[in-house]
């Protein structure tokens, strides 16, 4: 049978009952575009999670007071009670070789009062180098210099979400003064707005001179992080490397069980990034339930489409055709039921996307493997949920066939 003809046919018998086509393909264009839907979901989270942490600072390894568990990811035992950080191991830190800057930081909460306005937000101690490191930059006004943190300066630089509260929009804060846990201090910058890295929000956040925070809102001198921002990508692992052992060797601790964790990028992003896959595979295998629907659909139609084409079946096997022609004339039907489905199912799923990235503002990724899969499951359901059906039509007894009503 020539390969023209199974096209005619194909297309004579899909469009003899169109309403019954239709209905049919429903099931597979749902399944496929739900499931490219969902892994572009999946994809455009995991780019935006990738960009996030990249944002808050490049090239980045982060000193934690305690312990990260095994098997609880990025959590420590004694966060936030733990104090083994302390300024001493900053300049242990400066001598490793790569490094570019170091921040250490202190960060708590606190009650900010602005005339009649008040807010509780993150207040930070950093150094003028946390700047760099975090990737931020003054929108209005200045950053924290090296002269205010030697002289306890009583200044203070606002994130944009903050000044709008205690401010209110269109107002500029520099120079005004804003009262932190009853103490004055002066703002002299107002920071670019960042925007949310999901976990931390540099926008709601005030930032203080070191020293000042450390002895005059805190009183202790412990840290809280310390950040190290490294000369390039291929040195962070030495870096790290150096950087434990030399820390190890300040507190002299256990090697075995520090009192101090050192968490790069990399680690972050295989966490959370570990995470969104599993839960895009989640949702794509739900979705999935939908395409094996569809399968059943479609051998439910061609077993219908072969008991209602029997007389036909007989009439061809009687003037010559073999069982291998009209096995693939049913088994092309299903096939072709299947591809206009996932071509179809490939546009809503990417018109889906394109809704998503339009009413959310989370960028979806259609990609290019995600469609020839679809394709290549499309066939796939076509071939297997069409064999049966085919293979019962090709053993038909013609004789039998020819006879029934």
């Amino acid at each position: 049978m020539k390969v023209q003809d199974i096209f005619q046919e194909t297309y004579n018998a899909l469009s003899a009952n169109k309403a019954r086509s239709g209905l049919t393909i429903l099931g597979i264009v749902i399944g496929i575009g739900s499931v490219i839907a969902m892994v572009s979901i999946g994809q455009g989270a995991s780019g935006q999670i990738q960009s996030s942490i990249e944002g808050l600072g490049s090239n980045l390894l982060t000193v934690m007071p305690g312990v990260i568990q095994p098997g609880r990811g990025i959590v420590s035992s004694g966060r936030g009670s733990a104090q083994t950080l302390k300024n001493e191991d900053i300049e242990v830190l400066r001598q490793i070789s790569g490094v570019a800057y170091i921040s250490p930081e202190v960060q708590r909460r606190f009650q900010i009062v602005a005339g009649g306005n008040n807010t509780n937000s993150t207040i930070i101690g950093v150094e003028p180098d946390y700047a760099p490191v975090r990737n931020i930059s003054p929108g209005a006004g200045s950053f924290i210099t090296e002269a205010q943190v030697r002289s306890l300066g009583r200044v203070a630089v606002l994130g944009p979400t903050v000044a709008q509260d205690l401010f209110g929009e269109g107002n500029d804060p520099v120079g005004k003064t804003i009262r932190i846990n009853r103490v004055n201090f002066k703002v002299i910058g107002v920071l670019q707005s960042k925007g949310s890295a999901g976990f931390f929000n540099p926008d709601d956040t005030v930032f203080v001179p070191l020293t000042t925070m450390q002895k005059i809102l805190v009183g202790d001198d412990s840290l809280s992080t310390i950040a190290i921002s490294v000369q390039s990508k291929d040195l962070m692992p030495q870096v790290q490397e150096e950087a434990t052992a030399m820390l190890i060797a300040k507190h002299r601790v256990d090697p075995q069980s520090p009192d101090f964790s050192i968490v790069s990028q990399a680690d972050i992003l295989g966490t959370l990034t570990q995470v969104t896959d599993t839960f895009t595979i989640f949702l794509a295998a739900v979705a999935g339930i939908s395409l094996i629907v569809g399968g059943i659909g479609i051998m439910n139609m061609m077993l219908t489409t072969v008991t209602e084409r029997t007389r036909e079946i007989g009439l061809r096997k009687a003037i010559g055709a073999k069982k291998k022609d009209i096995s693939m004339q049913f088994l092309a039907e299903a096939v072709a039921l299947t591809f206009l489905g996932g071509a179809a199912g490939v546009a809503l799923g990417w018109t889906i996307s394109f809704l998503v990235t339009s009413f959310t503002g989370l960028v979806t990724q259609v990609s290019l493997q995600a469609v020839i899969l679809a394709f290549g499951v499309s066939a796939a359901i076509g071939i297997i949920f069409g064999y049966y059906p085919a293979r019962r039509a090709a053993s038909l007894n013609p004789i039998e066939a020819l006879r029934y009503e």
